[in-house]
């Protein structure tokens, strides 16, 4: 092989091999981007500071990676773009794995199975499960896609108002401008407790969201790393003690056994 040939396998190395994808276990301090408007997940208290069970989970399998950990703000929508941007190394924000998810970000876990429900105001009697949706003004906030898994997976025609988040739907909630809300059983817990007679749990919940922490696409040492954080949480006993901490008072049931992985893709 001459000089240049050598010089393109050794190009090659650096690119595929020493170099590849980087990677969350090369870091000392996470990025982790959380929610900010999701009572018992992640909420931003008036001082600034990050609270729920998402943060604690966050906050939990960065200490079993030995990094440090600070959040910053994400929405719906802008959970890939935190990732691609590289304004988060970690994204844990109520993010339901899905296909077409999985080709732009990485997906440990999931760390919890969720299951969608809907929110009513309270005194609601018209909205009993998911058919009872038809042709009534249902919130979509952006960039989730509970709203499609009624609209276009059960072809229930729904009327869809636009939100930017869920705590702005439960806003239109409360005043009226929609008569439901329906995504993860957590996120709306978070709500109905928070705001205890307020807004009503229809209990009838009819898909699994599997709430997974993202990292950068491609990253399969941090994913297989996290994913190993997350089975040693559920054994030692602290998500059991996170989800009662957060959301024992709801009502929900709740699960305590290791999720079934999706498994890290190669």
């Amino acid at each position: 092989m001459g000089k240049l040939g050598t010089s393109l396998v050794l190009a090659a190395a650096v690119l595929t091999g020493c170099g590849g994808t980087p990677s969350i276990v090369d870091k000392d301090v996470l990025v982790v981007a959380v929610k900010a408007d999701q009572p018992g997940l992640a909420e931003r208290t008036g001082d600034g500071v990050f609270r729920g069970f998402d943060v604690d989970v966050a906050a939990y399998v960065a200490a079993r990676l030995g990094k440090k950990v600070t959040f910053v703000e994400t929405t719906s929508e802008g959970r890939e773009a935190k990732l691609r941007g590289g304004a988060a190394d970690m994204v844990v924000a109520s993010y339901s794995i899905s296909p077409e998810r999985k080709r732009q970000v990485t997906f440990a876990g999931p760390y919890y199975v969720s299951h969608q429900d809907i929110l009513v105001r309270s005194g609601e009697t018209g909205i009993r499960n998911v058919r009872d949706l038809k042709g009534r003004k249902l919130c979509e906030a952006q960039g989730s896609i509970s709203t499609s898994r009624i609209v276009d997976g059960r072809r229930i025609p729904a009327r869809l108002v636009p939100a930017r988040t869920y705590g702005e739907c439960v806003e239109l909630l409360r005043s009226g401008a929609v008569e439901a809300v329906s995504t993860g059983d957590l996120v709306l817990a978070g709500f109905a407790a928070r705001e205890r007679g307020a807004f009503t749990i229809v209990n009838a919940p009819f898909t699994a969201e599997r709430y997974g922490i993202a990292v950068p696409l491609g990253d399969v040492a941090g994913c297989e790393q996290v994913n190993r954080a997350i089975t040693a949480m559920y054994q030692d006993g602290t998500a059991a003690r996170l989800l009662d901490k957060w959301f024992g008072a709801s009502g929900l049931r709740l699960s305590a056994f290791v999720p079934e992985f999706e498994g890290c893709p190669s």
